[in-house]
């Protein structure tokens, strides 16, 4: 019986770009978006895991901003070459620091156990009063200088952790200044590796990006160190024409912890009025009125000046930011939120414009 003859099979249907058809410019602007989102992914999760160590990172370019600003300062009034004006101000960076160990590092410890006695003592007395009143104020009534203490220690914990027990929180300041020094003495190295990183077409506005930030960074620990130099100095006038024990430190603290937002005047004001008050009750109301008008010079002299030339920021994003970082990274990040967010802000203020620019 003869076979029937096979029906020829229809000819394939011409394939169409699919959707996520890598080929296609909608599959191209798929595969970009997922990436990015990987990206962002990514970076989160190492930025979370890597925190601690980033907070140092951040710290030492607030150190070589600083040492940049002052950098340029000499470069007005002294025309040399821009690595022989660095290597005059690192020097005396390391002259200043090494001279207040020798010299000033003594008598202040003396200080600061007359100060951590007073003051123990003076919280101690509080504390009573407030568990007779039914408030009871827990470890920080007892021994408010070690709750302080475990708290900064915390912050820096993990990062003992990783780079070993060596590290506590002096060599984490070293290491911040090792950062800073490397960075300020050659700043074109470090952004050019940036820029390598950046696709070819975006260079460009990366560099300008980094550029506005380390302006804007230099800006803002400038009117910083001013700021606290001047709240450091007013208070130390003041408590010394009071009478209050021991103005000298208590105007270096408050001038130290002037550099943490918020937090710091708190704490600074907290120590100067106990003070004030453990060498009579008039002289710990004239620390507290002393007190009370460096904050307002500070809020409302200082502070606007200073963010008149770094950024505009919102007042509650600032504060969010500081409770925030406060809450993740501990005083450190309370004392880095404010060039955080303001650098932030720069970078997607470019970003923003190089975009509309684009289009």
């Amino acid at each position: 019986m003869a076979r029937k003859p096979a029906t020829p099979k229809p000819p394939p249907a011409p394939l169409t770009a699919s959707p996520i058809e890598p080929h296609s410019e909608r599959g191209r602007n798929a595969l970009r978006d997922a990436s990015i989102w990987i990206g962002m992914a990514a970076f989160v999760w190492l930025a979370w895991k890597l925190a601690p160590m980033l907070m140092l990172i951040i710290g030492g370019l607030v150190v070589a901003a600083a040492l940049q600003g002052a950098e340029r300062q000499l470069g007005r009034i002294w025309r040399a070459p821009m690595q022989l004006r660095m290597a005059v101000v690192v020097t005396l960076l390391m002259v200043a620091l090494t001279s207040f160990v020798l010299f000033a590092s003594y008598q202040l410890a003396e200080q600061y156990a007359q100060l951590r006695s007073t003051l123990t003592v003076q919280f101690a007395t509080l504390a009573e009063y407030a568990r007779g009143n039914g408030v009871d104020l827990g470890e920080v009534g007892r021994d408010p200088f070690g709750t302080v203490q475990h708290e900064f220690a915390g912050s820096l914990g993990s990062v003992r952790e990783t780079l070993g027990s060596f590290l506590s929180a002096v060599g984490s300041i070293v290491f911040m200044l090792m950062i800073g020094i490397y960075v300020a003495v050659d700043p074109r190295i470090y952004e050019r590796g940036i820029e390598w990183l950046t696709p070819e077409a975006h260079r460009a506005d990366m560099a300008e990006t980094v550029k506005a930030c380390a302006r804007t960074l230099r800006h803002w620990i400038g009117g910083r160190l001013l700021a606290m130099a001047i709240e450091g100095s007013i208070m130390f006038v003041g408590l010394w024409a009071a009478g209050v024990p021991l103005a000298g430190l208590l105007g270096l603290t408050s001038g130290l912890l002037a550099f943490i937002p918020t937090l710091g005047p708190m704490i600074a004001g907290v120590v100067v009025v106990a003070m004030g008050f453990s060498a009579g009750v008039d002289t710990g109301l004239w620390a507290l009125a002393i007190f009370a008008f460096v904050q307002f010079l500070e809020g409302y002299v200082l502070t606007p000046i200073i963010e008149k030339r770094v950024v505009d920021l919102a007042p509650a994003v600032v504060l969010a930011a500081q409770l925030l970082f406060g809450v993740l990274f501990g005083i450190i990040g309370v004392a880095l939120a404010d060039p955080i967010v303001a650098m932030a802000k720069v970078a997607l203020s470019h970003r923003s414009t190089a975009t509309h620019t684009e289009e």
